[in-house]
């Protein structure tokens, strides 16, 4: 009886240790399902924390509608675009799931403040533009017919006084084939070019020149390679048939990047519109050093 009685209390006492190495566990975060000999087999009862959890986790999945009832004009008029934007689909679909004409009607009341909130920066934004003409592009790009006319002719004026003083510093890589249809028209715009510039333009016939072809990663006839003499650099203008337009203009802007005279970045610019809108790496407005 003694024995027994011993045994008993050791069992309790043993039962109780456990119990309080569990529930410091669970207080520590550990994973309550871990350990094989724990659990509900074990006389353990489930945390309390995974219980609420999985309730607020069921409680996520309901749908919750939006109302009109629960904003007023101000907050929707203020509400954060990452805010609004979702609302206003929240909206949306509630009025397509159900179709009636105040759910409409609350969609459409929410898509006009959305409208007006629109316009208001619409207007904003002409005043700023209007106030600041630094910020207004139109200065360099004009919209009136007179404006296009003045700025075409700058840019035409540019582009060919540049290419007619490269003859001596670049040369054209003319790569043909005599099968080739397309090369017959590009000769003739080619042989315009060279009289208008006098530039030197080498005809490489592919079938001939293999080594050449490979060298340059050549894969389209007729194409045009501009070659910077004083580094042997080069850049592609055109593969296929090109305009003379074109090729004036390709010409322009590669003999700029190949000279340093232009960036990447800058590669549509012309040296008329430095420090204008269409420059890059000029800000608009002076910015004040970090304080």
């Amino acid at each position: 009886m003694k024995s027994s009685l011993i045994l008993v209390i050791a069992l309790v006492l043993s039962f109780s240790q456990i119990r309080a190495y569990a529930e410091q566990e669970i207080q520590e975060g550990k994973p309550y399902y871990s350990d094989i000999k724990r659990g509900w087999w074990w006389y353990e009862k489930a945390p309390e924390k995974e219980k609420k959890e999985e309730r607020e986790s069921a409680k996520a999945k309901e749908r919750i509608l939006p109302s009109l009832k629960n904003y007023t004009y101000g907050q929707l008029w203020n509400m954060h675009p990452d805010d609004f934007q979702p609302l206003l689909m929240d909206f949306q679909k509630k009025a397509v799931m159900s179709p009636t004409e105040e759910n409409v009607r609350d969609y459409y009341v929410i898509q006009d403040i959305a409208r007006r909130k629109s316009l208001a920066f619409a207007n904003v934004a002409s005043y700023v533009v209007q106030k600041y003409p630094e910020l207004y592009v139109g200065k360099d790009y004009p919209v009136a017919t007179p404006g296009r006319n003045a700025l075409v002719r700058q840019q035409l004026e540019e582009i060919e006084s540049v290419v007619r003083n490269g003859e001596n510093d670049f040369a054209l890589l003319y790569f043909y084939s005599p099968t080739c249809p397309y090369c017959t028209e590009q000769e003739e715009i080619l042989h315009y070019f060279m009289k208008k510039y006098h530039w030197q333009v080498k005809r490489i016939d592919i079938n001939e020149n293999p080594q050449l072809e490979q060298r340059f990663g050549i894969t389209i006839t007729p194409s045009l390679l501009l070659i910077y003499k004083e580094s042997q650099d080069y850049i592609p203008v055109s593969s296929g048939v090109a305009s003379m337009a074109e090729i004036e203009e390709k010409i322009y802007r590669g003999m700029r990047l190949l000279k340093g005279e232009i960036t990447p970045e800058e590669y549509s610019l012309y040296e008329f519109q430095r420090g204008g809108s269409f420059d890059v790496k000029t800000p608009p407005v002076p910015f004040e050093a970090p304080r």
